[in-house]
């Protein structure tokens, strides 16, 4: 990392075993490794932890701008059904709560694409359900003022959003579902819509005029314009008809991904900064390189680029996976969600990134960062600092 991005840490450090033991990782801290300033932080793992980054990851608010609650694989085999009469692919089990708790995310956002109203609707009231349900647990972010809450009450935070917004037939549409909670929405998922073209359809004709109304009634509620999944031209398009930052919210560097239709080209990652938005990079293999190995090291490259690219208050999390990652999922299930894609998408042996594949990935990202020469500071503003900065220019209360 070059030594521009060297810059002093705002907070001095305090102790780390009294900041855990106040904090959601008390449960899961074990002893210190003796005398080495390394943690453990799983109890059933070996692998330990820098006391700096126990300490960056406690002190911050963290944000994976794309990380599902529930188990995939749950999910996956339920066809992701959010009605009560079938099964309940997005229930949370007690022993998976403990890895969310665990995995030093303050805030998640789990979006899934959907198709239209009926099914954003039901999704939308599951996702409802977490808090009511389990008020003690869960706290639905609606504005900033959750945001910088969450970390003093130890709650889960999420965001409800979707990755499609086929949902939306008229403005009011938006309104509607900002009602009921909504505060992001992608324009497209991968294929065309009537608000424009998705990263792996033939043709990209770009932002509809019904889109630009969609658009423009989405920045006049406060709802979050994700270009996560969208083609270029309407990527493009979306920075500039939108009067309130855009967002990346997963997405990968296209240069450093064998030219991946799902990743964003560096005009894209120019416009999105120029906007006031943020890009979140994801760990899934295939847009992170086009080849073997894939490790984080190669994630860390992403972060690098677009720091680089346009500055490191323009980059961040969206990990575009569960807790456990995909590679976990039950074998049928997992089969099916690869043969939903296009070819395109040029799925390998694996999906995930080696050592970006399990519940304490937040803690090996910060220690790459770390060893990318990184300051306290701004690793801050990538786990959740920059984020944090442009929804609240967009959400206006």
């Amino acid at each position: 990392m070059k030594q521009d991005h060297q810059t002093k840490a705002r907070r001095e450090p305090v102790s780390t075993r009294r900041r855990l033991l106040k904090g959601g990782l008390a449960a899961a801290v074990t002893a210190p490794m003796l005398n080495s300033g390394h943690f453990k932080v799983f109890a059933d793992s070996a692998t330990t932890y820098s006391t700096r980054t126990l300490e960056l990851v406690e002190r911050s608010l963290v944000i994976d701008m794309l990380s599902i609650l529930a188990d995939l694989g749950d999910m996956l085999e339920a066809g992701y059904s959010a009605q009560p009469a079938l099964q309940d692919g997005y229930a949370i089990t007690d022993a998976h709560l403990e890895k969310l708790r665990a995995s030093g995310i303050n805030v998640f956002h789990p979006a899934v694409g959907l198709g239209g109203r009926e099914s954003a609707l039901s999704f939308v009231a599951r996702m409802n359900a977490y808090a009511a349900e389990r008020p003690d647990v869960f706290r639905r972010i609606d504005g900033v003022s959750d945001l910088d809450q969450i970390q003093d009450e130890g709650r889960i935070g999420y965001i409800v959003g979707i990755q499609n917004a086929h949902h939306f037939n008229s403005p009011n549409d938006v309104n509607e579902f900002y009602n009921l909670g909504q505060r992001v929405s992608q324009l497209t998922y991968n294929s065309q819509n009537r608000i424009g073209s998705g990263a792996t359809e033939r043709v990209d004709g770009g932002v509809s005029r019904f889109g630009v109304a969609i658009i423009e009634r989405m920045n006049e509620v406060g709802m979050a314009v994700d270009v996560s999944h969208c083609g270029d031209r309407t990527t493009l398009d979306a920075f500039e008809l939108s009067s309130a930052p855009a967002l990346i919210t997963h997405s990968n560097v296209r240069a450093l991904a064998g030219n991946h239709p799902r990743a964003k080209s560096d005009e894209a990652i120019r416009a999105m900064a120029r906007a006031g938005g943020v890009m979140g990079i994801t760990g899934v293999r295939n847009f992170v390189r086009d080849r073997e190995p894939t490790t984080i090291e190669h994630l860390l490259d992403h972060y690098d680029h677009v720091a680089n690219l346009v500055g490191i208050e323009h980059v961040g999390i969206g990990s575009d996976m569960d807790a456990d990652g995909y590679d976990d999922v039950p074998p049928a299930a997992y089969e099916r969600l690869r043969s939903g894609y296009d070819e395109s998408y040029a799925f390998r042996g694996r999906i995930d990134t080696d050592d970006f594949d399990h519940p304490r990935k937040i803690f090996d990202l910060t220690e790459g960062l770390i060893r990318r020469g990184y300051s306290d500071a701004d690793i801050e503003l990538v786990l959740g600092g920059n984020f944090r900065r442009a929804l609240g220019n967009i959400w206006t209360s």
